[in-house]
């Protein structure tokens, strides 16, 4: 039977054929990503099937929300030196779900460390940017450390029970801090000194980051255990007012969010993540900035022989291959991935580019099958195809060359689309913790990764 008859001229008439070939894969180290993300992390783990260690820290800088105001001097309470001052200072960092409620009370240790410069708007921070060995941190400034878990011991049970409790780590700033020659009674009065005697530093974000507050650093220093989205950062200076018949109290809040930079440094155990890519029975998908899988697709056998064929589908699929470890604190399942060429990985992610169909795509994971699977990457190959050819027109060296040109990653990100409809509008890393493998491998003992095709032939 043919398919096309009422399509096509009787003529010629369009007949499909059917076939399967296999693709080969390996496993890819990401030593760093693209790090200005939406979404970052804070926390130390070790990954009980692997025994891999990583660490998720981040800088933020603060966001002047609104029409920021403080009550005039004069009608401060609070006073150090004659001034107004705050009557305290405090950082709030909102978390999310613990990663293992196994660990919920595991006692971790963090620092926070005020930077020298402003993490610059337009440069592109990667994960492995360390702000420490690149002198950002402000000699003799803000030094904090705090000793946490994630069920807050310092709230009561009945204020953690109610149903609008967020979650959260308070770090208190209320010991003397010194700048430009200055000791305040603590940061808050820094701030509001700075408030009357420099209002163009208010004017707007910009100028409260270059000029007064160029951010925090926000590091792990002991402790295993402890891994958490970050959902907002509140910086607070709390102070009384003299309302004349009565005092009353006030507060300037400055909000760590998505208006502001914020950079996230990850720490892999290198040794570990290089013996995981050596492993050659299956392939990783491991994040934050661990381990992508690379696929070589079999572009060549594909296309030859087909020249003047349609290739209308091609159905690749990539079985997950479940834990070896049954510890509840194995890392979670990567829910999205995209597919990309291996040599456009730091363009397509400096531009923002989102998969289009053609030459990038992206799945979700399907627990029902424990599989990705990309539908048709037909214009993929076509693509990939057409490259070669014109390539090795202009140079017969070119496929030596260019050893990458059939080659994509599959790499686990988040993605975001606009609020009116389903269309993607946003790639970023995945700096969440997960790690699974797929089958494939140089040594692969498990079924082949196959590619089915369909071509459309014309009779």
């Amino acid at each position: 039977m043919t398919l096309g008859g009422s399509l096509t001229d009787e003529n010629d008439n369009l007949s499909i054929v059917d076939a399967a070939f296999h693709a080969t894969s390996r496993t890819y180290v990401a030593d760093s990503v693209l790090s200005l993300s939406n979404s970052f992390y804070l926390g130390k783990v070790k990954d009980p099937e692997t025994g891999a260690e990583v660490r998720s820290e981040f800088t933020t800088q603060f966001h002047l929300l609104e029409h920021t105001y403080i009550s005039p001097e004069n009608k401060i309470v609070g006073r150090d030196n004659g001034r107004a001052a705050a009557d305290s200072c405090e950082l709030l960092i909102y978390i999310e779900s613990a990663y293992n409620n196994n660990d919920s009370l595991t006692a971790v240790k963090m620092r926070v460390r005020e930077l020298a410069n402003p993490m610059e708007e337009g440069v592109k921070y990667y994960s492995n940017y360390d702000p420490v060995s690149h002198n950002q941190i402000l000699a003799d400034g803000l030094n904090k450390s705090k000793v946490f878990t994630y069920k807050n011991l310092m709230e009561e049970d009945s204020v953690r029970n109610e149903s609008n409790y967020l979650n959260h780590i308070r770090i208190t700033l209320n010991e003397p801090y010194t700048k430009n020659g200055v000791t305040y009674n603590n940061y808050g009065t820094y701030l509001m000194r700075n408030y009357y005697d420099h209002p163009e530093y208010f004017k707007n974000s910009y100028s409260f980051i270059h000029n007064l507050c160029p951010g925090f650093y926000f590091e792990m220093t002991d402790g295993v255990g402890f891994h958490s989205k970050i959902s907002n950062i509140g910086l607070r200076v709390h102070y009384r007012i003299d309302a004349d018949t009565a005092v009353t109290s006030g507060i300037l809040t400055l909000a760590g969010t998505k208006e502001v930079l914020q950079t996230s440094h990850i720490i892999n155990d290198k040794n570990v993540i290089k013996n995981l890519a050596e492993e050659n029975t299956h392939t990783y998908i491991k994040s934050p900035a661990g381990l992508f899988t690379e696929v070589e697709l079999p572009v060549t056998d594909i296309k030859e022989n087909h020249q003047n064929d349609s290739l209308l589908a091609a159905k690749i699929v990539f079985q997950r291959l479940n834990n070896q470890s049954s510890d509840s604190r194995q890392l979670g399942i990567p829910q999205t991935i995209i597919m990309i060429q291996k040599d456009s990985l730091i363009s397509y992610f400096e531009n923002n580019d989102v998969p289009d169909g053609k030459t990038s795509y992206y799945t979700s994971f399907a627990s029902s099958t424990n599989t990705y699977t990309f539908t048709n990457i037909s214009n993929l190959i076509t693509y990939l195809w057409q490259v070669r050819a014109d390539g090795i027109a202009k140079d017969a060296a070119w496929e030596t060359k260019h050893p990458n040109w059939n080659k994509v990653l599959l790499i686990p990100v988040n993605v975001k689309t606009s609020n009116s409809s389903s269309t993607l509008t946003r790639v970023e890393h995945d700096m969440s913790l997960s790690s699974i493998r797929l089958v494939g491998g140089e040594n692969n003992p498990n079924d082949p990764i196959t590619i089915n095709v369909v071509y459309g032939k014309f009779k």
